[in-house]
């Protein structure tokens, strides 16, 4: 498909929760079918990251040191002076994001890579921060794939066919309300 106007996402799948608290993280697992390499490239480079992530870099994020993440799909662009923490290509990479931790593991599989993200959330946006990044790790799909249907993050993914059913997917699948109230916490 390389029609974004076609796309719509698919079923919930391949997330969990870790719950501390109020901070929980997002565990997200993709199989992709591109080699650890070429998928350590759009997760690093500014200008793979523009095609699929919900922020711009303003430098490669394949070695450690500040950087600056803007996140984009927002009406006005969220600046966040980041940090990389570790890079080791093309295995793992982690960083700050807005307060948050994201940590990207890549493990060979076959020819393929087995993708996965731990993202630290407040859990009043669990199934928001799965289901956005359901989405990106999809348009990631086809910019691997070479059929590029460009990012769709913030507003735009929310505005998105199957964007209410995929956030109501995960805050079954973790036992909240939507957008991320648990359920057997009372409505203040």
């Amino acid at each position: 498909m390389r029609n974004r106007e076609q796309y719509v996402p698919g079923p919930a799948a391949g997330a969990e929760v870790q719950k501390d608290g109020e901070r929980w993280t997002l565990v997200l697992v993709r199989d992709l079918r591109h080699p650890p390499a070429r998928v350590w490239q759009a997760l690093t480079e500014p200008a793979h990251l523009s095609e699929w992530a919900p922020f711009d870099a303003n430098r490669s994020l394949a070695s450690a040191g500040p950087v600056r993440l803007s996140t984009v799909g927002t009406p006005t662009p969220q600046v966040s002076e980041s940090t990389v923490r570790r890079a080791e290509e093309p295995k793992l990479l982690e960083y700050t994001w807005g307060g948050n931790d994201l940590r990207w593991e890549l493990e060979p599989r076959g020819t393929g890579t087995r993708l996965t993200l731990w993202h630290n959330i407040h859990r009043g946006f669990i199934s928001w921060g799965a289901a956005g990044w359901h989405i990106c790790f999809d348009v990631l799909e086809r910019f691997l794939a070479g059929e590029s249907i460009g990012r769709i993050v913030g507003g735009e993914a929310m505005k998105s066919e199957g964007w209410q059913r995929l956030t109501a997917e995960y805050a079954r699948q973790f036992g909240v309300e939507s957008p991320g109230r648990p359920s057997n916490t009372p409505n203040r």
